[in-house]
């Protein structure tokens, strides 16, 4: 293998993912923008789900939410909770009500009417985020899902689909967390920006 070759081939294919996401999501990008603030403004929150390198994103997305994103606002915390780090609670859950109930368990507990549930799937199909997303409508919550490819089966059932135009795994988990670092960052500017 041509590592050289192989490097310069990812970045590229990086870019030109980013470049799609700016073509075809922009819109839902910015229509997830609006819902988040709107159930800030109204005192809800948002909790987020998803398996493995979308485990991780939901961490690094609600921890830009609690903590902040642009050091230059100086705010309060905005209540996000990811569902991917209590180890205690997710073995539980597998063993005892099983792993595709391990979300849709938590959204059960924590979520109410009005907060936002993020579903990240980045094959559309992950059976545990399908059933929290189940979950979530039954409480009156709104869903947000950034899924990759044909949007799998989450497409469908999430309220506001933000599907990153690629079958690559990495390609979708980059496009993520950039669309990620936007919706952070937006949401301090709607709700923070101007003080």
């Amino acid at each position: 293998m041509d590592k050289k070759k192989f490097a310069i081939d990812s970045l590229i294919e990086s870019s030109e993912t980013k470049i799609k996401i700016k073509e075809e999501c922009l819109t839902d990008i910015l229509a997830a923008v609006d819902l988040l603030v709107a159930a800030y403004k109204n005192g809800k929150k948002l909790l987020l789900c998803g398996n493995g390198g979308s485990a991780a994103d939901c961490q690094h997305i609600a921890t830009e939410l609690m903590i902040r994103l642009n050091h230059n606002i100086n705010r309060p915390a905005l209540a996000a909770v990811a569902l991917t780090t209590d180890t205690s609670n997710l073995t539980a859950g597998g063993n005892d009500i099983g792993y595709e109930n391990v979300f849709a368990r938590n959204v059960e507990g924590l979520g109410g009417s009005g907060d936002i549930l993020l579903a990240i799937s980045t094959s559309g199909n992950s059976p545990n985020v399908i059933k929290a997303v189940e979950t979530a409508h039954s409480k009156g919550m709104k869903v947000i899902g950034f899924l990759g490819g044909s949007g799998g089966k989450l497409k469908a059932i999430v309220d506001l689909p933000v599907v990153v135009p690629s079958a690559n795994t990495q390609r979708i988990q980059e496009g993520h967390i950039t669309i990620a670092h936007i919706l952070c960052e937006l949401t301090e500017n709607e709700l923070y920006g101007k003080n």
